[in-house]
């Protein structure tokens, strides 16, 4: 089976992070349910960090991917 993946896009590339979307989500849902996570750890802690976010997503089924960034390919 393939591995679904999500980017998470950042105004720094080097700070975009990929993550595989658990296997209960359908695409729409994964992002809906990371948006909701993200949103509501900046909204309880202004000043958390991507350790933050990524631990949480991890508890609710995504896992961080380990990627390199590539050639622009525009």
């Amino acid at each position: 089976m393939t591995a679904r993946l999500m980017l998470l896009p950042a105004k720094k590339i080097e700070n975009m992070k990929i993550v595989s979307i658990p296997s209960d989500f359908d695409a729409r849902g994964a992002l809906r349910r990371a948006t909701s996570l993200i949103a509501s750890i900046e909204e309880e802690d202004p000043d958390c960090d991507w350790d933050d976010m990524a631990a949480v997503l991890e508890d609710n089924g995504f896992e961080v991917q380990p990627f390199t960034i590539g050639p622009d390919i525009d």
